[in-house]
């Protein structure tokens, strides 16, 4: 009897997972298929001239500029050098707000004494402070990844800390009553409940990171993707603009799906 039902168990789940899958397998098909079409008739009205395609460009003189981009090389070195700064701006970013975070979850004189601050920071335009970011820190590779830190810093700390506020208070009373120290109490309770904090911070963070690169290399950079977006706006390359946009968009998904990626890992 016990073995019929185990069974029949077996075979509904297996039911439902396939129903999950059938439905994901759905999703990806219905994303592919709008952009495919969308690009069809962004195509089509630039042909048929329902649109200005001087001012839109249009998908095969963006991809053939890309193909050109591609063989010279040169579109290497400019993705490359968003990428780094990106990367280098949104690990030391989020590290940094986590180990703020921690110092202020750690010390409540602290953290009562830069909550207005934090707040004020918050409350600032970061991209409009670029300039005077990039006087501080240098005109270069160090000021564009420094604007990138300080337009994500400040959003981890409050994302962060009020998780770290948020853990049940029960949990950790009871970790002192069996005389735990606050680093095991953050080892072992805070910081594992805010995992899908931290994720979900990170997520934040791709974007965030890529704004502050992207305004740092409008102003100062001589090579990468906010230069090259600059350069074909004086110059009235719309293709080239609209190319490098794009690259943007490819290159910020694919971050995100890495972030959703090992966040699949934690949760399971």
């Amino acid at each position: 009897m016990s073995r019929k039902k185990n069974q029949n168990i077996s075979k509904e789940h297996t039911q439902f997972i396939r129903k999950i899958k059938r439905r994901n397998k759905t999703v990806h098909i219905t994303q592919i298929a709008i952009l495919i079409i969308g690009l069809a008739l962004w195509e089509i009205a630039a042909q048929m001239q329902w649109i200005d395609a001087w001012l839109t460009s249009y998908p095969s003189a963006i991809w053939d500029l890309f193909v050109k981009y591609l063989y010279n090389g040169s579109l290497f070195h400019h993705v490359g050098v968003s990428l780094m700064e990106v990367i280098i701006g949104f690990v030391v970013g989020t590290l940094l707000g986590i180990l703020i975070a921690i110092l202020l979850w750690w010390s409540d004189f602290i953290s009562k004494v830069l909550d207005p601050y934090l707040v004020v920071l918050n409350s600032l335009p970061k991209t409009a402070l670029a300039p005077i970011i990039i006087l501080w820190a240098g005109a270069g590779y160090s000021g564009i990844i420094t604007t990138a830190i300080a337009v994500l810093i400040v959003i981890t700390i409050m994302n962060i800390y009020n998780g770290f506020r948020a853990v049940d208070e029960d949990k950790i009373k009871m970790l002192k009553t069996f005389g735990a120290t606050k680093y095991q109490i953050l080892r072992k309770v805070i910081i594992p409940a805010n995992i899908p904090t931290m994720i979900s911070t990170m997520k934040v963070n791709i974007g965030l990171s890529w704004i502050g690169v992207i305004v740092g290399e409008f102003l100062v950079s001589q090579s990468g993707i906010g230069h090259l977006i600059v350069y074909g706006g004086q110059v009235f390359r719309l293709d080239l603009v609209m190319m490098n946009v794009i690259i943007l968009a490819v290159l910020a998904s694919l971050m995100y799906q890495i972030v959703a990626f090992i966040e699949k890992k934690f949760t399971r």
